[in-house]
């Protein structure tokens, strides 16, 4: 029943989790059944970079596959040396030293579209226009038939030559005459059928045992990760460069293309050479077994070839040669999985090691769609029942294990069996599933915190909520003593602002002045301990740690002062009474924490620096400051300027304390400072019991600024003291004896 009920708390998640489920398999039978649209083609660019990715990360554990394939290079050393095209004579030597040398099958991935130019035979025709001796000349045509040389070559080893088929209408050249059986009639075959074609010259063909196409297969990002092994051109089925090469080494006498009926549609199963079956998929292309990055095989360079300098010719002893171009200017290379810049006659290489031996080759089953669709099920509705009754922790490693489990599973299948799936389609219903459920836990925590703030905003500080909420653990609600600070304000005047008004014009009043205090000191990093009528508390170093608490607390006291000036300004435009403040501010050690009754609690802070704070602000009125902070405050508080004030023993304290005035940055100017350092010489002056230095001093600064009660008040105490015979430990501290 327990199980039951908590099932049902979480349908609505589960049955989300089905549909991401149904979502993810509809789109692997769309992508499977239309290919070529936009979402499948962006599909299957993802498929291919994941393909890419496990044919990269597993080369190490590729076996070592068909040995004898050999590479002479047309690179940039033999075009430095010779040019290109080479003269035909050039090539037969070349025929005739890989023979020599004992290549078996000699593979031209070059096509020779034309025929060479015969400069005896263009000598020939000149003299028999104008009837001239012609019989030495006969002679030489002969001799001078590069075409002709190249030919005889053949007769030293099987030789092969490549065309290439296109879709226009340009037919160059001809096509082998032997065709390849089929189980049906190829126009039934889902291969691609092609219109025209380029080949090498009728003479080549004639005379080289077989030829083969040199068309590739890019997928719809340009790599080329499969290669077809049989096209269509008309009512016949031609062989790739490769399957003929395999054919030609294997001593096959024919290539067979199986076919299989499936509904109304026929697809190629593999490919028969011999005795041999080779799996293709339904258009008869092959994944291509890459060997390792380019330069996998032996790459021999032509040049070195043609003059002897092979430095292993056991090398080419019973090996396929493939004469090809790995050189930039002659626009043959590929973007592979292992590699840009491939070469395309390497290309051709390794499919060749894959035909010559099939265990390297991996293929996708017929049965992929229908074992891809029935794990996607089986998984999807697993997670998706699962996920939703897990926590975040437990659901992002759920998520892990099903993806890595996924990953492992495919990269298995592809090194032990040969067997590529597909692994996007696992892959992307892992992560919907982990992000759907991951995502609506966050929302409706986020929901549950956001309820839980705006309820208990107004009451408890929101930086001890925040913590609470992100870290229930890391907040005790026991109290504990550590170093604050606190600052207290109150309204001057305020029982007489409110006998002046009704008893809702000062509730607004009183609202309209805390909206922005409280808010400074939010912004501030302050906590609101407590609104005593006109009065407020705040301190700073707690819920939350603040190594700049003293210089927070002091930022927000000019804030206050600055928010207070522009209220009083809008309250006398109003008709409202003028307000105006008294802060003080005290820094040290205080016992912070929840305290209360088991009926009501507050989060406050006690003891003796805390009074000492209260005290400060009472003492604004008595020096006509608006801001009063004590030296331990200061003393934190870099780059601030401030006015010594005085040394106080309050009431209830024996210890006297040094009280400043901060000053805020608005209120500096020229004038100003030398008020302030004239101010400073007077008070060192009254410190040092100089009375009467001191009082000229404070009577030329009365003259310039008469409404600075403080030079008033140390006038009187001047004439008070300067009769008076005082103690030799005198520090200048003024007893206090009211709050």
């Amino acid at each position: 029943m327990t199980a039951l009920r908590t099932l049902r708390e979480h349908r609505r998640a589960i049955l989300a989790g089905f549909g991401l489920v149904f979502l993810v398999f509809l789109l692997q039978f769309y992508v499977s059944r239309y290919p070529n649209t936009p979402l499948a083609l962006q599909f299957n660019r993802i498929d291919g970079f994941i393909f890419d990715l496990r044919l990269k990360s597993t080369l190490d554990n590729r076996s070592t596959g068909f040995a004898d394939i050999v590479i002479v290079d047309l690179d940039g050393k033999t075009m430095e040396a010779i040019g290109w095209p080479w003269p035909r004579a050039r090539l037969a030597e070349l025929v005739y030293n890989l023979a020599d040398m004992g290549a078996v099958v000699v593979v031209f991935d070059v096509l020779f579209a034309d025929r060479e130019r015969n400069p005896a035979r263009e000598v020939h025709q000149a003299l028999a226009q104008k009837a001239l001796a012609l019989n030495d000349v006969v002679n030489l045509i002969e001799e001078m038939d590069g075409d002709k040389a190249f030919m005889e070559s053949f007769d030293a080893t099987d030789v092969m030559f490549s065309y290439l088929l296109n879709q226009s209408d340009l037919r160059r050249g001809v096509l082998p005459t032997h065709n390849i059986s089929s189980d049906h009639p190829p126009a039934q075959l889902g291969i691609i059928n092609y219109s025209g074609f380029e080949s090498s010259i009728p003479e080549f063909h004639d005379a080289s045992v077989g030829e083969g196409f040199m068309n590739s297969s890019p997928d719809s990002d340009g790599f080329i990760r499969r290669s077809p092994l049989v096209l269509r051109y008309g009512n016949k089925l031609l062989p790739s460069i490769s399957l003929e090469a395999a054919r030609l080494y294997a001593l096959a006498d024919s290539i067979e293309v199986k076919t299989q009926q499936a509904g109304n549609l026929v697809n190629v199963e593999g490919i028969k050479i011999g005795n041999q079956l080779i799996p293709t998929d339904a258009e008869g292309r092959v994944l291509i077994p890459y060997r390792g990055p380019q330069f996998s095989f032996p790459y021999i360079s032509a040049i070195d070839v043609l003059n002897n300098q092979v430095k292993n010719p056991d090398i080419f002893d019973s090996s396929v040669v493939f004469i090809g171009t790995s050189a930039v200017g002659l626009a043959d290379l590929r973007s592979t999985p292992v590699g840009v810049q491939f070469p395309g006659v390497e290309v051709h290489a390794n499919v060749l090691e894959g035909l010559l031996d099939p265990s390297i080759l991996k293929y996708r089953p017929d049965w992929w769609e229908a074992s891809v669709a029935l794990y996607i099920i089986i998984l999807g509705i697993i997670l998706a029942v699962m996920m939703p009754l897990l926590g975040p922790s437990w659901m992002a490693i759920t998520g892990i294990i099903a993806l890595g489990g996924s990953i492992y599973g495919n990269v298995l299948l592809w090194t032990d069996a040969n067997i590529a799936l597909p692994m996007a389609s696992s892959i992307l219903l892992v992560l919907l599933l982990m992000m759907y459920n991951i995502g609506t836990g966050f929302f409706a925590e986020n929901k549950r915190r956001q309820q839980i703030k705006g309820i208990f905003d107004q009451y408890v500080p929101p930086a001890h909520i925040d913590k609470m909420l992100e870290e229930p653990d890391s907040v005790s609600m026991e109290g504990e003593r550590k170093e604050l600070s606190v600052l207290f304000s109150d309204i001057r005047s305020f029982t007489t602002i409110s006998e002046k008004l009704s008893a809702n014009e000062l509730k607004l009043l009183l609202n309209r002045y805390f909206d922005p205090i409280t808010e400074t000191i939010f912004t501030h990093q302050g906590t609101i301990d407590k609104y005593v009528g006109d009065m407020v508390m705040a301190f700073w170093g707690a819920p939350l740690d603040d190594p700049r608490h003293a210089q927070n607390a002091v930022e927000t006291a000019f804030e206050m002062l600055r928010i207070t000036a522009r209220l009083r300004k809008e309250f006398k435009a109003d008709g409202l009474p003028e307000v105006k403040v008294g802060i003080g501010i005290n820094t040290g050690d205080m016992n912070v924490g929840d305290m209360g009754s088991t009926f009501r609690k507050a989060y406050t802070v006690l003891g003796d620096a805390v009074n000492l704070g209260s005290r400060l602000e009472g003492l604004t009125k008595f020096y006509g400051v608006e801001l009063l902070v004590s030296e331990a405050t200061i003393n934190q508080c870099e780059g601030i300027p401030h006015r010594r004030i005085d040394r106080v023993k309050v009431k209830g304290k024996n210890e006297a304390v040094a009280i400043v005035e901060p000053i805020a940055p608005e209120r500096i100017n020229d004038a100003f400072e030398q008020e302030l350092t004239a101010y400073h010489k007077a008070y060192d002056s009254y410190l040092a019991q100089q009375w009467q230095q001191a009082s000229e001093q404070f009577k030329q600064l009365t003259e310039a600024n008469p409404k600075d009660i403080l030079y008033t008040l140390y006038l009187e105490r001047i004439e008070l003291l300067k009769d008076q015979t005082l103690p030799d430990d005198w520090d200048g501290s003024y007893t206090h004896t009211s709050k």
